[in-house]
């Protein structure tokens, strides 16, 4: 459809698919007819105003510290802990600058680059000391959820349970974190 920044596909039949432009992420959306509707996902950055807006919702004060990265993402860890405290989900750049935040916390209290601790869709990090990899799947993986990660990293959660429970996918000889957790925060 022109002008609308939907693109239509057909799954089948001799038309040729157009391409979608590769800087913006987008969402497909299958019709009962066979079409495939793709739509364009905002990437919102964490900013002060994305930051504040969630921060009024929930009733804090607005961030005033400096409108930096390291500022803004520990900001989103508070506002997301009180999110979590209030029931409500906060934003998805909010989830992320947390997680951005508590994966350097971890990369900077285990510096290495022997396991690879991936978040996604927001972050990974490379930390631990020993062996490394340099090229394709390290040998030492952990992977799991935002809301698993920041429970894991903060001390709401406990690194066996959340293994027994399947909330954290680790492989490797060196994937275990228990020593590593919680992180420290200030």
């Amino acid at each position: 459809m022109p002008g609308t920044g939907v693109h239509f596909y057909r799954l089948s039949g001799p038309a040729v698919p157009e391409r979608p432009p590769t800087r913006v992420r987008r969402r497909l959306r299958v019709h009962p007819d066979g079409r495939v509707a793709s739509v364009p996902m905002p990437r919102t950055p964490l900013t002060s105003a994305v930051l504040n807006e969630q921060r009024a919702a929930l009733g804090l004060p607005p961030h005033t510290g400096a409108d930096e990265p390291a500022a803004l993402r520990r900001a989103a860890l508070d506002t997301v802990l009180a999110a979590e405290a209030e029931g409500t989900e906060p934003s998805r750049p909010v989830v992320k600058g947390a997680v951005r935040f508590l994966l350097d916390r971890l990369a900077e209290s285990a510096p290495g680059r022997s396991v690879e601790v991936r978040v996604p869709p927001h972050a990974a990090v490379q930390c631990i000391d020993g062996p490394h990899h340099t090229r394709g799947t390290p040998p030492n993986v952990v992977e799991m959820d935002a809301a698993t990660w920041i429970a894991l990293a903060t001390g709401r959660l406990a690194w066996a349970d959340a293994v027994a429970d399947g909330r954290v996918r680790a492989s490797g000889a060196r994937a275990d974190l228990t020593g590593y957790l919680p992180l420290p925060i200030d």
